[in-house]
């Protein structure tokens, strides 16, 4: 069974209060500290995923600004004919370009791109692989994402 989480306008001691009485924390946790330490940190859990989801973020690299501008400038000048790269990926490339505050989600996204890093060497006018891999910040953009990943979530 799912531990409980508190909810968004709980406070501490509220969420404690239930968390302790909840059937299956006493199930899995009959002792009384243990639970008790397992609320306290289900609580201090969801408050910090809570205030990350909050922040925004304009400490991407230079390069991943460039990258995105490139992919943007050829778009418009070739009208992007093999029409490469989805709503999103154009979404992100404008937020970049502009050097707009993106959040701890998109952060998240940009992390996880790198699952088409294969794809990156594609030259814009044979395929969408290079294309799409700028519009989400290039390897610096990436790079920098899985980097403040790591730094936000230990």
């Amino acid at each position: 069974m799912p531990l409980p989480k508190p909810t968004p306008i709980e406070d501490a001691d509220k969420f404690i209060d239930r968390c302790m009485s909840n059937d299956t924390m006493n199930t899995e946790y009959p002792d009384e500290k243990q639970r008790y330490a397992v609320c306290v940190s289900q609580f201090e859990n969801t408050k910090q995923a809570q205030i990350r989801a909050q922040e925004t973020y304009t400490d991407y690299p230079q390069a991943a600004t460039s990258n995105a501008k490139r992919a943007l400038k050829w778009r418009e000048e070739t009208g992007n004919p093999k029409g490469c790269g989805t709503a999103v990926g154009w979404a992100r490339a404008n937020q970049l370009a502009k050097r707009e505050p993106i959040s701890f989600d998109v952060v998240k996204r940009m992390a996880a791109f790198i699952r088409h890093e294969q794809y990156s060497n594609v030259p814009y006018e044979e395929g969408c692989g290079g294309l799409a891999w700028d519009l989400w910040g290039g390897t610096e953009g990436v790079q920098w994402a899985i980097r403040k990943v790591k730094s936000l979530e230990g």
